[in-house]
């Protein structure tokens, strides 16, 4: 070493570890999508697709707004258009090569050199073209492609064999989404061709896009009993890690009132404390939507409202409807007192206020079963669940480092560090965490095993405020007393 003389300084890496963030709104949505209408057919079934668009969803998996039909595009239609939050993973079920029908084949007069095909879910690359009995060359006779109502049009092309054609001959196969049955969304594994199916596909959203599931949706399919089991058993444990929330409608054709929802939510079996049950139906912009897929897309743009914190509850929040209905499409008007029964069933509803519908209603599917505020209110049942994973992710790096003060240490220096920054951002009311001895015995501790113990204290939502008004008179009579 040289020799010196005076005053130095030297730095170091700081020891703390920066979290990483998982994504705390991000929706898993499972349904059917207009896949005839996507870039590739054939390649969208039963696989994660993330979209950060709505004209990058309506070219992965194609868009109607048949919502019945498709049941996908709700949600696409409500994060993209009605939320503009971003990103949302979806999952579609529907097989081209078996929910499929025939197009049988009909006679179609040639206008303008155009034959307009009007027949739903065509897939092109089966059309069959004939000009009289001989069949048609797709780019050479004939072009198809899809007007703006997603039917096929036949463009007949100068020099070809039907140029002359007054009429042409078209018969195909068709997507049909009818034939998507309850199992198709519950899914699950085929042992002789590896392929997973339905909500098993959930466990391929982290592996193969590096995100970690925060809701799980499935509108237009979660009203029904198996389903919402499904979605109920499949929140937690996901990828053997982390942990989720799902969102679950409540059966509208059986509650039909407000006064029948505790029997509906009893009768499907939901509640879990992971489970959002929501109730009823929602239009808006003239269209029918189950209130999942709006209500997810209302939790989305509230985290990344407050920094992707899910610490804030999304209820009293503005949502763009327009009415009430049930699944008949009669419409459900809804006071106070009523909303907050079905509140009270630990149902989400919504409400009419002056300025307009607001989401109404703050307990998971587990109230009243459940009074503990960790699995009682919404928003704290999600910040436990972000939190545990993002604890996950953060630290999985140090598995397998050497047990020794300075690792415990750091984990316990980067926690406590995190949880004073979200405390003093208002997030919660407390997060700390210990490395205790007494968790920690010395056999466990040679069998590679580390236990800390983390104290969270999210902000329960303030539910009620009362004021007391009471006459003054001693007020009246120093103001009349001159």
């Amino acid at each position: 070493m040289a020799y010196q003389r005076g005053v130095f300084v030297s730095e170091q890496e700081t020891s703390l570890t920066i979290p990483t963030q998982s994504t705390a709104g991000l929706q898993v949505v499972f349904g059917t999508a207009p896949i005839h209408l996507a870039k590739n057919p054939y390649a969208c079934t039963n696989v994660p697709v993330l979209v950060n668009s709505f004209s990058e969803a309506a070219e992965k998996l194609g868009y109607s707004d048949d919502f019945g039909s498709y049941t996908l595009c709700q949600s696409v239609d409500a994060c993209f258009r009605k939320y503009a939050v971003a990103p949302v993973v979806l999952v579609n079920v529907l097989d081209p090569e078996i929910h499929k029908k025939d197009l049988e084949e009909t006679t179609i007069p040639v206008k303008d050199g155009t034959v307009s095909v009007q027949a739903e879910g065509v897939l092109l690359d089966k059309l069959v073209v004939k000009a009289d009995a001989q069949p048609l060359a797709a780019g050479t006779d004939y072009t198809a492609a899809f007007d703006a109502e997603g039917h096929p049009a036949i463009k007949v092309l100068t020099g070809g064999a039907a140029a002359s054609a007054s009429e042409l001959k078209v018969s195909g196969v068709c997507i049909d989404p009818s034939a998507v049955k309850e199992s198709d969304i519950v899914g699950g594994y085929n042992a002789s061709t590896a392929k997973e199916t339905g909500l098993e596909v959930l466990r391929q959203v982290f592996p193969r896009l590096g995100l970690t599931p925060g809701l799980l949706l499935a509108p237009g399919w979660s009203h029904k009993a198996s389903v919402a089991t499904a979605l109920q058993a499949k929140c937690t444990g996901v990828n053997g890690l982390f942990s989720c929330e799902c969102i679950v409608d409540i059966d509208t054709s059986v509650a039909r009132n407000y006064d029948q929802v505790k029997a509906a939510k009893d009768a499907s079996g939901v509640n879990s404390p992971h489970a959002i049950a929501v109730w009823p139906k929602v239009v808006s912009g003239g269209k029918a939507y189950y209130y999942s897929a709006l209500y997810g897309a209302v939790t989305a743009v509230n985290d990344a409202d407050h920094d992707g914190v899910p610490a804030i509850s999304p209820s009293n929040k503005a949502l763009p409807a327009s009415s009430l209905i049930g699944e008949d499409g009669v419409e459900i008007v809804l006071d106070l007192a009523q909303a907050n029964q079905v509140c009270g069933y630990g149902v989400i509803t919504a409400l009419n206020l002056s300025n307009g519908f607001v989401t109404w209603g703050n307990n998971t599917a587990a109230y009243p079963g459940t009074t503990d505020p960790k699995d009682r209110w919404f928003c704290t049942r999600r910040f436990f669940s972000w939190w545990g994973n993002t604890f996950i992710l953060t630290y999985f790096q140090k598995v397998d480092d050497p047990a020794n003060f300075r690792q415990i240490q750091s984990i316990c220096d980067s926690e406590n560090v995190r949880g004073n920054s979200f405390v003093a951002r208002g997030f919660c009311a407390g997060a700390r965490i210990e490395y205790r001895e007494d968790e920690n015995p010395v056999t466990q501790v040679l069998d590679g095993k580390i236990a800390f113990h983390q104290y969270l204290a999210p902000y329960t939502p303030m539910e009620c405020i009362t004021n007391t008004l009471e006459f003054d008179p001693t007020a009246l009579q120093a103001a009349l007393g001159g």
